[in-house]
């Protein structure tokens, strides 16, 4: 089932009755709308004077909702996660640290070549010439040994945004863009990690001692081509500063179609068959990540 994202962007008051989630603002305290908390996948809390009370927080997490939560700068500066979202946690979390470092090198391999496919797919898309990566996503070696991500990241945004453009999360505009799509983007998938059973901290590929989500790093990275494509769409149009409609449009994020063979499904929804499909490589059950090609 497809989740309702929830952004407020106003000091509103948000409560737990009856199952629901209510929400009224101070000045309109019987002026109330109620969703149901079932209803829900997602929460971005902006505004720095929003009250939410503590059994909302609880049926959000029971639930496992992805409440995010922005910092002064109005940008995502924390997450609430369930720490117990799936009911063979303890199979999947044995399994994904017993993993052996071939699997997890086997794996990268997957990870990479999926992502610089998807790249090569969004150039082709935009009509730049995405076959310039071809030779980067065939016959990508174990681990990424020969770093052809890397590589092919810098023809990837050479061909997107021109010769001047350097990504970098401090770098100018659309990099204020990117960061913002990405962010929601490791939230979303975050939260189909903890679904599948598998712990956030254990990453494949990333292991930065200051970073809690390395396996959301790992596993997000062929779906950031899906995010790049709103934001070219954004610049291309000259909407470069994160104004409240510029954010609505980066939320879609979540509701783009991504293609699984013939199948087609909601972007929030895919991560799932990526999630759970990683956790069953883990378990030995499968060889493959199940990646979208992106169209």
């Amino acid at each position: 089932m497809l989740k309702r994202t929830l952004f407020f962007s106003t000091p509103y008051c948000l409560s737990l009755r009856n199952g629901q989630m209510i929400i009224h603002t101070r000045e309109a305290p019987d002026q109330r709308k109620s969703i149901p908390i079932e209803d829900i996948g997602f929460v971005v809390l902006e505004d720095q004077q929003i009250s939410i009370t503590l059994p909302l927080l609880n049926a959000l997490s029971d639930n496992n909702v992805a409440v995010i939560l922005c910092g002064e700068n109005r940008m995502p500066n924390a997450m609430l996660m369930n720490l117990d979202s799936n009911r063979t946690q303890g199979e999947s979390y044995h399994a994904q640290i017993e993993a052996s470092e071939p699997l997890k090198k086997g794996l990268w391999k997957q990870i990479v070549e999926a992502k610089i496919r998807n790249q090569a797919a969004l150039l082709r898309k935009l009509e730049r010439d995405g076959d310039k990566l071809k030779p980067y996503y065939m016959n990508v070696k174990s681990a990424d040994a020969d770093n052809r991500e890397g590589i092919a990241a810098k023809i990837y945004w050479t061909e997107l945004f021109g010769s001047e453009f350097y990504r970098s999360r401090e770098g100018s505009p659309p990099n204020n863009l990117l960061n913002y799509g990405y962010t929601i983007l490791r939230a979303a998938v975050a939260r189909a990690i903890m679904g599948s059973g598998l712990f956030l901290a254990l990453g494949i590929f990333h292991r930065n001692r200051y970073n809690a989500f390395p396996l959301a790093d790992d596993l997000m990275e062929p779906y950031r081509p899906y995010v790049d494509e709103i934001v070219y769409r954004l610049h291309t149009n000259g909407l470069m500063q994160l104004t409240r409609e510029v954010k609505g449009e980066l939320l879609r994020i979540l509701f783009v179609d991504t293609r699984f063979d013939k199948i087609v499904r909601p972007l929030e929804v895919g991560l799932t068959f990526t999630s759970s499909s990683l956790a069953k490589c883990f378990a030995g059950i499968q060889k493959k990540v199940s990646y979208p090609l992106l169209e």
